[in-house]
C-alpha cells in the first residue's frame, strides 16, 4: 500500500529516527485530486487491526489500513476536512482489544515562553513543566511527559503501557530547545516509565526522568507517574510564624538523622515508613526538645551505602519509606508539633549508574565533557557542569522544588568546598585552572550565588546552609556583597579542633588549650552553625562517646562536657543521633541506633542530659539572640590553660537574660572557684552536668551565690562557685 505521507519521513518513524513524529503521524489534512479530505496515521507494531472512532458519533468508524508490515497504518477519510476528536480501537494478534485515544491527536503543551526561560536558566518551576505531569488536554485525562535531551536523534516514553516499546510513543522536539514532549492519555497514577533515547550514531538506551516525582524500589529503576498536587497541607500555623521569624536570631537545635537507621523493625530489621516515622521519631525529637530535624539526603538513589549522597531522582523521596504523599505529611507533621525540617541536598555531584544523569543523552549533559573538569576521581562520580544554563536551572528549579513543593525549612548544601575548588581531590595534570589560571570554579561560584539570591528572594526564612570546609571567605555573606549568599555555614574548623581537643587525656589538655579557644579568633567571620555530625562517627573515627577519655564515668563527663561547651559556644547547634544516648558503635546505615543502651543508668542519664540542656537552650534567648554579631560573647577567662578552666558569658539585649558558663575540661574538683562578673547581682545555678541525676559526683552549688565588688578576672565583681571535675556549670542572675 502507499501513504499519504512522505516515505522518507515514514520510514524514519518506523525506523525510530524521527525527531517530529506529530509532522507524520495524528491526522492531518490532505487532498485528493483536489479535494480536501483526512487521513490519520499510526505507527502501533504487533497490532492486527486498527479502527477510528469518532467520539462525537461513535457509530462513525474508518477501518485503517496497514502501509507498513512493521505496524503502519492509515485511514483516509475523504467525506470530512474538519479535524474531529477520536479514538482508535486496536485488535491485538492475540485478539484481545484495546480502545484508546491517540496520543498524536494532541497540540503541544508547553509553551514558547516556558522553553524560552528554560533556555536562558531562569525558569525557575521548571519542575511543572518536565517530567511526567497528570493533566487535562481536550477534555481529555492523561500524562505530559516532558525531558530535556538536545543531543538526542529520538526519545520515546516507554512503559508498561506500550509494552517498553520505543517505537510506540515517540516524542516531539520542541524547535531549539532541546526539549521532546509528547501527552500520553489514559495513563494513572504509579504506571511505570523510562525514556529511550536512541543517539546519532545508533545506540539506543533507557533512562530514567531526571524529573521524576516517584520511584521504584531499589533495585528497580523505573519511574512511577504521580500526582503530587493531591496532598493537603495542614501547615498554615508554622508558615504564619516562620514568616514572622528572624530565623538568624532565633534558637536552632539541630537532630540529624538518618531515616533508615534512627529505628526499624525487629522482626525483620525492614524500615520504618514516613508515616511511622512521623509517629515515632517526631514525639521523641520533641521530647528531646530539639527544634529541628536535619535529615540525610532523602532524594532517591540506588545504592543504600552512599546514605543518600549519590542522588539518582533529584526530584523524588526516595521510595524506601514510602510515597511522596507520605513524605509530605512527615513534613507536615514536623511542623505541626514546631520542628523545622532540613533536608541535606547534593548538588556537588551525582553518580554514573546507567539510568541517572550520566551522559544523559549519549553526550555530557548535565556534565562537563572534559574527565578533568567533569569526575571526581576520588569518589567516582560526576561533576555538574555549573555553566550550562539549562544544569543551573535543573538545580535551581531542584532546591525551590524542596522549598515549596515540600515545604523544606532549610537545604544543607553538601560538599560545597569540592563544587568551589576545580582541582579538590585531583593531583596536578588531573584538573584544568580557569579562565584566569587559578583553582576557583568560576561557574560555580556564580551558580551559588544566583541560587541563592532567588531562593532567599523568594523565600527570606529559608535557611541556605553550607557544608563548606575551608576558609573560603564570605560564604554566609550576601552575594551584592561578594559573597556566597548562604545565610549559615557549617563551622567545621570549631568541630576539628574541639574533637582533637576532647579526645586528649585531660592531664594533656593543658597543653594544647589554644585549640579550645581559638575558635573564637574567627567566630564572628561567618554564620556558623556548630555541628557534631554523621561525618565524626564513622569510617573509624569512633563514636562521640567512643571518643572520649577515661573510664565509663570520664567518658560520660567528657561527653556532657563537649555538648555543654557547644551549647554555650555562639553558633547554632547540631547533633547527630545516638550520640544523645552515648552509643558507643560507629554509626552504620545497615543497622538501626543501639536503643538497648536505655537499658542502662548510664545511658538514660546522657538522654535526660540532652533533654534538659536543649530545654535550657531554648528557653534561654542569651543562648541563640545574638550568635553572629559579637555582642552576644563575653570571655571571662579563657587563659587557664594549666587548670584547663574556661568561662564566659552569653548575652542577650537585656542584661537580665544574661548567662555564665563555667567549664571544667580536668577531673580536678574546685570549690569555691572565684569567677569574674560584670553585675553585682545574686546567680543561680540553672544546669550543672555534674547532678547525679545525669550520672555526675554531684558537685553542684544548690544555694543562691552573691557577688561581691572584689574585682577578679578583669571585672568589677566576682563570686565563688563550685566547680564540678569534667563538667560545668551554668549560672544566671536572678
Amino acid at each position: 500500500m502507499v501513504s499519504t505521507a512522505d516515505m522518507t519521513e515514514l520510514m524514519e518513524i518506523i525506523n525510530s529516527s524521527y525527531a517530529d513524529p506529530h509532522r507524520i503521524l495524528g491526522m492531518h489534512e490532505i487532498f485528493i485530486k483536489n479535494q480536501p479530505a483526512l487521513a490519520v496515521r499510526v505507527f502501533i507494531p504487533q497490532a492486527r487491526k486498527i479502527t477510528v472512532i469518532d467520539c462525537a458519533d461513535e457509530s462513525l468508524t474508518y477501518e485503517m489500513e496497514k502501509i507498513h508490515v512493521e505496524g503502519f497504518y492509515e485511514a483516509i477519510i475523504p467525506d470530512r476536512s474538519q479535524w474531529f476528536q477520536y479514538k482508535l480501537k486496536i485488535v491485538w494478534h492475540n485478539n484481545t482489544e484495546w480502545v484508546t485515544f491517540d496520543p498524536y491527536s494532541f497540540p503541544p503543551v508547553l509553551s514558547e515562553f516556558d522553553l524560552h526561560l528554560f533556555g536562558e536558566g531562569t525558569h525557575y518551576e521548571i519542575f511543572e513543566k518536565l517530567g511526567a505531569h497528570p493533566m487535562v488536554v481536550n477534555d481529555i485525562e492523561g500524562v505530559l511527559f516532558a525531558v530535556w535531551a538536545p543531543n538526542a536523534r529520538r526519545v520515546s516514553v516507554i512503559g508498561s503501557f506500550n509494552d517498553w516499546d520505543g517505537r510506540r510513543c515517540q516524542m516531539r522536539l520542541r524547535e531549539n530547545s532541546g526539549i521532546w514532549e509528547l501527552f500520553v492519555p489514559s495513563l494513572c497514577k504509579y504506571d511505570k516509565y523510562k525514556y529511550e533515547i536512541k543517539t546519532h550514531s545508533g545506540q539506543v538506551f533507557q533512562k530514567s526522568d531526571p524529573y521524576g516525582n516517584f520511584f521504584e524500589l531499589r533495585p528497580s529503576t523505573a519511574t512511577l507517574v504521580y500526582d503530587l498536587g493531591s496532598y493537603t497541607w495542614n501547615d498554615e500555623d508554622w508558615f504564619e510564624t516562620r514568616e514572622k521569624t528572624d530565623v538568624l536570631r532565633s534558637p536552632m537545635n539541630i537532630y540529624e538523622v538518618h531515616l533508615g537507621s534512627w529505628k526499624r523493625h525487629e522482626e525483620d530489621n525492614s524500615f520504618y515508613t514516613y508515616t511511622e516515622l512521623a509517629d515515632t521519631l517526631i514525639p521523641y525529637v520533641k521530647e528531646m526538645n530539639f527544634n529541628y530535624i536535619e535529615l540525610m539526603p532523602v532524594e532517591e538513589h540506588p545504592f543504600d551505602g552512599s546514605w543518600g549522597y549519590q542522588v539518582t531522582g533529584y526530584f523524588a523521596p526516595t521510595s524506601r519509606y514510602g510515597s511522596p504523599d507520605e513524605f509530605m505529611y512527615f513534613v507536615d507533621m514536623c511542623h505541626q508539633n514546631g520542628i523545622g525540617v532540613i533536608l541535606d541536598w547534593v548538588p556537588a555531584h551525582f553518580p554514573k549508574d546507567a539510568h541517572g544523569l550520566s551522559m544523559y543523552d549519549g553526550s555530557s549533559l548535565y556534565e562537563h565533557q572534559d574527565p578533568k573538569q567533569g569526575e571526581h576521581p576520588d569518589w567516582g562520580t560526576k561533576i555538574f557542569n555549573y555553566g550550562r544554563k539549562e544544569v543551573k536551572n535543573f538545580l535551581i528549579g531542584n532546591a525551590i522544588f524542596w522549598i515549596e513543593k515540600y515545604h523544606i525549612d532549610g537545604l544543607r548544601v553538601d560538599a560545597v568546598a569540592s563544587m568551589l575548588y576545580l582541582d579538590y581531590g585531583k593531583r596536578q595534570g588531573e584538573w584544568v585552572p580557569n579562565q584566569y589560571g587559578g583553582k576557583e570554579n568560576i561557574d560555580a561560584v556564580e551558580f551559588m550565588r544566583h541560587m541563592n539570591s532567588v531562593i532567599l528572594g523568594r523565600n527570606p526564612n529559608v535557611l541556605m546552609i553550607a557544608e563548606e570546609s575551608t576558609a573560603w571567605a564570605g560564604v554566609s555573606r550576601p552575594a551584592e556583597k561578594g559573597g556566597l549568599g548562604f545565610n549559615l555555614k557549617w563551622n567545621m574548623g570549631w568541630m576539628n579542633d574541639f574533637l582533637h581537643y576532647i579526645q586528649k587525656e585531660p592531664i594533656h589538655r593543658k597543653y594544647h588549650h589554644g585549640t579550645l579557644t581559638f575558635s573564637m579568633v574567627y567566630a564572628y567571620t561567618e554564620n556558623f552553625v556548630l555541628v557534631l555530625s554523621h561525618d565524626e562517627v564513622v569510617h573509624g573515627k569512633h563514636s562521640l562517646i567512643g571518643k572520649m577519655p577515661g573510664d565509663l564515668w570520664q567518658k560520660c563527663a567528657n561527653l556532657r562536657l563537649a555538648i555543654g561547651f557547644m551549647y554555650g559556644h555562639p553558633g547554632k547547634k547540631l547533633l547527630f543521633m545516638g550520640s544523645e544516648i552515648g552509643q558507643f558503635d560507629e554509626w552504620s546505615e545497615e543497622r538501626p541506633l543501639d536503643w538497648f543502651l536505655l537499658e542502662y543508668e548510664h545511658h538514660r542519664q546522657l538522654q535526660k542530659f540532652t533533654r534538659d540542656i536543649n530545654a535550657l537552650y531554648l528557653a534561654e534567648k542569651a543562648l541563640w539572640f545574638d550568635d553572629f554579631e559579637g555582642l552576644g560573647f563575653e570571655w571571662i577567662s579563657c587563659n587557664d590553660g594549666d587548670r584547663s578552666i574556661v568561662s564566659f558569658i552569653r548575652k542577650a539585649q537585656n542584661p537580665e537574660d544574661d548567662i555564665i558558663f563555667v567549664c571544667n575540661f580536668t577531673p580536678v574538683v574546685y570549690r569555691d572557684f572565684r569567677v569574674g562578673a560584670i553585675r553585682n547581682a545574686k546567680y543561680k545555678e540553672i544546669l550543672n552536668s555534674d547532678n547525679t541525676i545525669y550520672g555526675g559526683g554531684g558537685v553542684t552549688n544548690t544555694a543562691d551565690i552573691q557577688a561581691e565588688e572584689i574585682p577578679w578576672d578583669d571585672k568589677p565583681y566576682s563570686f565563688p562557685v563550685n566547680v564540678p571535675p569534667l563538667g560545668f556549670t551554668v549560672l544566671k542572675a536572678l
